[in-house]
């Protein structure tokens, strides 16, 4: 196991407004309401940082099934200021949208958490989404992944046109900026023409996490230049290993070290006191819904001690550098998340579910980066 793997075990969790099945909120008896409510998905977020979580990740489409999502830029900004302690990284869809206000939705999100933002660049596939917005039709994989990476290298070239100094507040000459310190991008690419500088200071972390899904091989490319965190999706721990080392080698072969890299098995989760309940459960979930919602990658339907297995496991056979949490039915009190434990010796627990401990890799860190501060 690398040192990198051996220093930390990662924890994220993706909030919904109720959880990835379509009929959570309905099988919750979440009040319509609630779910675009700010003091609700702020009670989600601190539950999750309350449990010693590294990183809280808002998904996000154009066109959702299953009820109405805000928008996850916006709300990640609505809520980091008010809840300490946790990473916070929108989606943003590339697609639709310009890479300059992109830059600076994410710059304000950094700024407003004090410096613990981050983003996932999405592509948005489908004609529908497509037909939203009436500026061009849905395009293939390679051209949307393609397009990805000219909006991930705008962003973060108009990041950089800020030096770090360049904001002065010089009261005797009234200047807020020191313009010497502001400099053009002159990005000129296959799908966009932006001349820069930001109109938003300079992030606090310089280059805010970017976090990318490389579920298929268009996506690694990119991945492979401009992810801090890598999102994977597996049936099963041997799935994702493969996965994980083939990242890790396109990594290497983009010049970079594969241990700055955290790749993230998704893990589908709903935890009840035993499998019997948990599989009655979905059953509920799935006949709400009419039609039974297939696996997207490793679930988990049982006790927290379940969980904590195979995390625990996935670290151990470098399956994965943690997992990425993905609640089935996300009801408001989320008490059987797993949590950190405050006693972390090799081989004692450092990540258990609801005050239960499970075993951990020697000198068990547990934070998402080399994730703190990245400067350039």
């Amino acid at each position: 196991m690398s040192p990198f793997t051996e220093a930390r075990m990662h924890l994220a969790v993706e909030l919904t407004a109720a959880g990835r099945h379509p009929a959570a909120a309905r099988w919750a008896r979440l009040d319509p309401a609630v779910l675009l409510s700010a003091p609700h998905h702020a009670g989600l977020v601190r539950t999750a940082a309350r449990r010693g979580l590294d990183l809280a990740l808002f998904p996000h489409t154009f066109h959702p099934d299953g009820g109405p999502l805000l928008d996850a830029v916006a709300l990640a900004a609505r809520l980091a200021p008010v809840v300490p302690g946790i990473g916070i990284a929108p989606t943003a869809t590339v697609t639709h949208t310009e890479p300059f206000h992109v830059s600076k939705s994410i710059a304000t999100l950094d700024i407003v958490s004090s410096g613990r933002a981050g983003w996932e660049p999405a592509v948005s596939r489908t004609q529908a989404e497509a037909d939203l917005f009436g500026r061009k039709p849905a395009a293939a994989p390679a051209q949307l992944w393609r397009e990805a990476a000219d909006a991930i290298e705008v962003v973060v070239r108009l990041w950089d046109s800020w030096e770090d100094d360049a904001v002065i507040r010089d009261v005797a000459t009234g200047r807020y900026v020191d313009r010497d310190k502001l400099h053009p991008i002159d990005f000129e690419g296959e799908f966009f023409s932006v001349k820069g500088p930001s109109i938003t200071p300079r992030p606090p972390q310089g280059h805010p996490l970017v976090v990318l899904r490389a579920d298929e091989e268009e996506a690694l490319p990119v991945a492979a230049r401009w992810a801090d965190v890598v999102r994977i999706s597996a049936p099963d721990l041997a799935d994702a290993a493969h996965a994980r080392d083939r990242i890790r080698g396109v990594v290497a072969a983009a010049g970079r070290d594969p241990d700055e890299i955290t790749v993230l098995l998704d893990v589908e989760v709903h935890l009840a006191a035993d499998r019997a309940r948990a599989r009655r459960d979905l059953a509920e979930l799935d006949a709400l819904s009419g039609a039974a919602l297939p696996a997207s990658s490793v679930r988990v339907l049982g006790p927290p001690t379940d969980l904590a297995d195979l995390i625990g496991t996935a670290v151990s056979t470098r399956a994965a550098d943690g997992v990425t949490l993905v609640p089935l039915a996300l009801p408001p009190t989320s008490t059987s998340w797993p949590t950190r434990s405050s006693r972390c010796s090799p081989g004692a627990g450092c990540c258990a579910p609801a005050g239960q401990a499970v075993r951990c890799a020697p000198g068990s860190g547990c934070a998402v980066r080399s994730t703190t501060t990245r400067q350039g």
